[in-house]
């Protein structure tokens, strides 16, 4: 009787067959090289394919993370930056002082006055005028008559406050002036605006006022507008013409007024701040004339 199910392959014979196959994998091993690497440079491309949405977000995620950290190193780096130009133009002028021997105890530069970082939002549309609007107002405590500097040097003073902006008059606009003084031999002068961005005037100088080109204008702190020792301008002309009875000065303002961006309010000491800024006019050419004409007198 014949069974049901036929018999198949011994398990002695796929013993041996398969011992036979492992040997002759082993032997042609080194030979298979070649015909491995092509097929890994064939499907190399699949494999890219199939990696390129994690690597995609992978990508996304780091340069968001990187991103986002580096405009917030930026923003810190330049807040600090702002803080400490700030500090080296009272250093600057603390230099001078030791320079020519005078003591630090009178000095009327005060190390410990408040700051705060503000941003441009407008610049001034009208070509009349020349100002920016500020993202600090009244919330902030900025007041009119602050004075506002960049990193190197004054940029002007608030003329407007609102809740949440203020509007800066730029040292550059004709209706402006402010008092300063040459760091090498203390002249003090008055320095206009033009209404040009890069050009001041100092009027009234006497033609035998000592002052040359390159020398730096630095605020004097006369009229408790500016603190002492910020830097203004340098000195670009000097022409004394026989047919004038003054010489004409212009100088260029350090700041860099048709680009800037940030910008320092500075706060005066409380006991100044109380007393002044809330009755205090916003000082024009027309105020600081006669002064001006006093100063080259002497």
């Amino acid at each position: 009787m014949k069974p049901i199910f036929a018999r198949g392959i011994s398990n002695q014979f796929r013993l041996t067959l398969a011992i036979i196959l492992s040997v002759i994998l082993i032997v042609a091993n080194g030979r298979l090289d070649p015909v491995r690497k092509s097929i890994s440079s064939v499907l190399s491309p699949l494999q890219y394919v199939a990696n390129i949405p994690g690597a995609l977000l992978d990508w996304s995620a780091e340069s968001l993370a990187t991103r986002n950290m580096l405009a917030k190193q930026n923003k810190e780096l330049l807040r600090q930056q702002l803080l400490m130009s700030e500090r080296l133009q009272r250093f600057e002028q603390l230099r001078q002082e030791n320079d020519r021997l005078r003591g630090l105890l009178g000095s009327p530069v005060h190390m410990d006055a408040k700051k705060v970082v503000a941003e441009v939002m407008e610049v001034a549309s009208d070509p009349y005028h020349q100002y920016v609007v500020l993202n600090q107002g009244e919330r902030t405590g900025v007041f009119v008559g602050q004075p506002v500097v960049d990193a190197q040097g004054v940029v002007g003073q608030v003329v407007q406050v609102s809740e949440l902006t203020s509007r800066v008059l730029l040292i550059s606009d004709v209706t402006h002036g402010i008092p300063v003084r040459v760091t090498r031999n203390d002249v003090r002068l008055v320095v206009y605006g033009t209404g040009v961005l890069d050009e001041l005037e100092l009027k009234f100088v006497s033609k035998s006022t000592d002052i040359r080109v390159g020398d730096l204008l630095v605020s004097s702190g006369l009229g408790n507008r500016f603190p002492e020792g910020y830097p203004v301008a340098r000195v670009m002309s000097v022409i004394k013409d026989d047919g004038q009875s003054y010489a004409t000065v212009t100088a260029q303002p350090l700041a860099a007024l048709d680009r800037i961006r940030y910008l320092l309010l500075i706060w005066p000491d409380e006991l100044e701040h109380s007393q002044d800024h809330n009755n205090t006019p916003v000082p024009k050419p027309s105020d600081v004339m006669p002064e001006a004409k006093q100063e080259v007198s002497e």
